[in-house]
């Protein structure tokens, strides 16, 4: 899933509401891709801790690829990257999890995203 180039306090409910969509769809691995991400605050942090926690009670992995530094420092203030797995990119998550034998980065349930397949849970930013 893409999230928008600015994530804050206007916006960060509807990432986190999508975030949690997304979960509850019953999928077993969220990558969160913050490629595009050039500027997100605090309220940021609560959308992926909320999405993060949610996923832990059901089971399903949540991971953060493609920050860029803005994206790395504030995870890094907040100690998010502690507590949740950050690669540099989607392929690289995907690769580490298919690594440690999750069905769902091979492709094996909905919800994950395949290397070149299309995005279809991209977020617009208003």
């Amino acid at each position: 899933m893409t999230l928008p180039a600015e994530i804050d306090l206007d916006n960060a409910g509807d990432v986190a509401d999508t975030l949690l969509a997304v979960l509850n769809r019953g999928i077993s691995l969220l990558v969160v891709d913050l490629t595009g991400t050039v500027f997100c605050d605090c309220s940021c942090v609560t959308a992926l801790i909320r999405a993060y926690q949610r996923g832990q009670a059901d089971g399903a992995r949540v991971l953060l690829a493609g920050q860029t530094p803005a994206v790395r420092r504030l995870l890094a203030l907040t100690s998010m990257d502690r507590i949740i797995g950050v690669f540099d990119t989607v392929p690289a998550a995907l690769a580490a999890m298919a690594a440690s034998g999750c069905p769902a980065a091979r492709g094996g349930r909905p919800g994950t995203r395949r290397r070149g397949e299309a995005d279809r849970s991209e977020l617009q930013p208003r």
